[in-house]
């Protein structure tokens, strides 16, 4: 053995970059384990799938539990569906003897626990692999020489592709002495990899181990550099928050991302730790509402702005007035008769203290109350539903039509954006006279049916939805690329976890929005979390110190209150900076495409927008297999080569990345430096910029 403990080496194809010697008698022992708990994990699912249902033939509680034992069932079938290209175990911790059994059967493999995706047991119910999210677990992350928490040797396990066992590394955590990294885990993360993002679940690092194994409460927001795994640590902490915590997550969980093209390269994380339940969507799926018209951007940004919310409040509660005179209830010969000032009373006491519906609701009963309490008087009995037939009646309708009308979200909204005179008297004090023409429709719609709303008017309508009716609350949300969101849009995130807790993930350097963040307080509090614990992830694992170098000269310029990122990494080579004449660029980037293609890994060609179609189309028409972002589906898994819009590439790697004419990326945006920096930081192993105009004076310097 070499330098450290039980260190032995792969046979045959795996990562890349590791030599040890060989132990082929216990990679075969260690093989043949992992196949038995394969075996096991498919008669887990075989059992589950026999099982035959109770048939209930009468009963609305038994039908109710025949329906839901079936749903569970299936689930259950789903949860232990075997991924054959993803191994079952990862790791292996030998603790103490006694540590976990007071009375080992034996004493080489009594306080052995091998650490993986999802628990499997044998057919007598012993643990064969132990989920990671256990507490037993969280010594393969945590435990060091300094405080090993029992455990007397760590060990790592690499393999193939095909997911074969081909290594294991063996890492003592017992005597004197500092250990040497490990190559397995090192191996590991710089591996290229191709395609959608992968879960992270055996190299997680203790400080992101704390933030994944952070609990439900309070709320937690990641500040992460480029490469320091935010994304990763979110998904994993919905996954350890799915484990340990499922009777306060029966509300729903749900991912929220920037576009359709980051949660397609984030999708097959969470099922391949054994988690398929989560919903993943845009912010605009979330809020489910057509959008079929655009904005200026003046009025987008408007429409974002959070002073909107008690511009909307007012427009509502506007619409509640004063009674012109006495309520009047006849029943068969006798009138009822509330005054003019008892009604209006009734409507103050309500107005404004609770939501616009139930509100309306509220003084219906109301005035159907004191109609009863005036028949009670007179010697009548009156019961419940002779209340609801006063608080439904013609004149309590007519009245309520009056003071306090029933109105839709978009009936709101078309009249604030199509009379000017209404939309003053709301937004006295909040907006400015040219605000409010920014606002107002150029071309009013006929009527509300006619109207086209536009992706900023959906979350206005769902701001009002929210003061008409109560949103129901989820009980997790994890929102990625936070720091692009509109106030409006954190109100409407806000609104679908009252009751539950967030996971907020997201970089103020890349912020590209109109309404970027400058720090995460403000935003935390439109999401209506202000007591939310915010870390920061600082360290990167995935890209090299030189690329974020070379990213980090934009800092100054973009978040110049942000400390520069570091990187655990560097590696040889892994930053290039060619010039071509303007007319020769496209010839050289073909070239740099086509020499990247005989390396291993996933490549990203990244232009500005307006840029991307002509090259992806002058790669097509060299030869090269390749897919365009946005425009054809499965881009990432189809080809190794992606062409990808700067405005799509955020929260993506890949192995090496090309980026064309960083300039004209910067020029196309009003925040285009920021843009630039998520640009140049999706790469994991080797970044060339090409460009055939002047750099950004920022990249200028040495």
């Amino acid at each position: 053995m070499t330098g450290r403990l039980g260190v032995l080496a792969w046979m045959g194809v795996g990562m890349r970059g590791v030599a040890r010697s060989v132990g082929a008698s216990e990679i075969a022992a260690e093989a043949e384990y992992l196949a038995a708990a394969r075996a096991a994990l498919h008669r887990m699912r075989a059992d589950v799938l026999a099982t035959h249902t109770p048939e209930f033939v009468s009963g609305t509680d038994e039908v109710w539990f025949n329906t839901m034992y079936r749903s569970a069932r299936a689930q259950r079938g789903r949860d232990l569906v075997d991924l054959p290209d993803v191994p079952l175990f990862f790791g292996r911790l030998d603790y103490e003897p006694g540590t976990l059994y007071e009375h080992p059967a034996s004493e080489t493999d009594s306080d052995r626990v091998y650490v993986g995706r999802r628990h499997v047991r044998d057919d007598d119910g012993a643990p064969l692999v132990v989920d990671w999210r256990a507490l037993v677990s969280m010594p393969f992350y945590r435990a060091t020489r300094e405080d090993p928490q029992r455990v007397r040797l760590r060990r790592r396990y690499g393999f193939s592709d095909a997911a074969d066992l081909t290594a294991y590394e063996d890492e003592p955590l017992t005597g004197d002495g500092e250990g040497e990294p490990s190559a397995l885990l090192t191996a590991e993360i710089e591996r290229p990899r191709s395609g959608p993002m992968r879960d992270i679940v055996a190299t997680i690092q203790p400080e992101q181990d704390e933030l994944v194994r952070a609990p439900w409460q309070p709320s937690i927001c990641v500040q992460g550099a480029p490469g320091t795994g935010k994304t990763a640590v979110g998904l994993h902490r919905l996954a350890y928050l799915l484990y340990t915590e499922p009777s306060r997550l029966t509300g729903g969980v749900t991912v929220v991302g920037p576009n359709r093209s980051f949660l397609a390269y984030i999708r097959h994380v969470l099922p391949a730790l054994g988690e398929v339940s989560v919903l993943q969507k845009t912010i605009d799926e979330l809020i489910d509402r057509p959008v079929t018209g655009t904005d200026a951007v003046a009025a987008a940004r408007l429409k974002g702005d959070a002073r909107m919310a008690e511009v909307l409040r007012r427009a509502l509660w506007s619409q509640v007035g004063e009674p012109d005179g006495d309520f009047v209830y006849v029943h068969g010969a006798t009138r009822y008769r509330v005054a003019r000032g008892r009604v209006a009373q009734t409507v103050a006491d309500l107005r404004g203290g609770t939501r616009y519906g139930p509100g309306r609701d509220g003084v219906a009963q109301r005035l159907a109350n004191l109609v009863l309490a005036q028949m009670e008087r007179r010697g009548a009995t009156p019961d419940d539903r002779d209340l609801n037939a006063v608080a439904r009646s013609k004149p309590v309708r007519l009245l309520l039509e009056a003071v306090w009308p029933k109105l839709s979200p978009e009936q709101v909204l078309f009249r604030l954006l199509s009379d000017r005179a209404y939309l003053a008297t709301a937004a006295t004090g909040q907006l400015t006279a040219a605000e409010q023409e920014t606002l107002l429709w150029p071309k009013p719609y006929r009527s509300v049916k006619s109207a086209s709303w536009s992706a900023a008017d959906a979350v206005l309508l769902d701001e009002l939805a929210g003061l008409i009716d109560r949103t129901p609350s989820l009980s997790h949300l994890m929102v990625d690329e936070a720091q692009d969101l509109s106030p409006m849009q954190c109100r409407a995130l806000g609104r679908r976890c009252v009751a539950g807790s967030l996971t907020v993930l997201g970089d103020i350097a890349q912020g590209t929005s109109a309404w970027a963040a400058d720090d995460w307080p403000t935003l935390l509090t439109h999401l209506g979390k202000p007591d939310t614990r915010l870390a920061v992830l600082d360290r990167g694992f995935r890209v090299p110190a030189q690329i974020i170098e070379y990213a980090a000269r934009l800092l100054p310029h973009i978040a110049p209150g942000l400390a520069a990122p570091t990187s655990v990494r560097r590696s040889p080579g892994a930053l290039q900076v060619t010039s071509a004449a303007p007319d020769a660029l496209p010839d050289a980037v073909v070239q740099a495409c086509r020499q990247r293609l005989t390396d291993e890994g996933s490549i990203g060609l990244i232009a500005a927008d307006a840029d991307i179609a002509g090259l992806h189309q002058r790669l097509l028409s060299d030869g090269l297999d390749t897919a365009l972002l946005g425009r054809h589906e499965n881009a990432l898994e189809s080809t190794r080569l992606v062409c990808v819009p700067a405005s799509l590439a955020k929260g993506l790697e890949f192995d090496a990345v090309i980026v064309a004419e960083p300039g004209r990326i910067v020029a196309a945006e009003p925040r285009g430096l920021h843009r630039l920096y998520v640009v140049l930081t999706r790469a994991v192993s080797a970044l060339h910029v090409m460009h055939a105009e002047p750099l950004p004076a920022a990249l200028q310097s040495p």
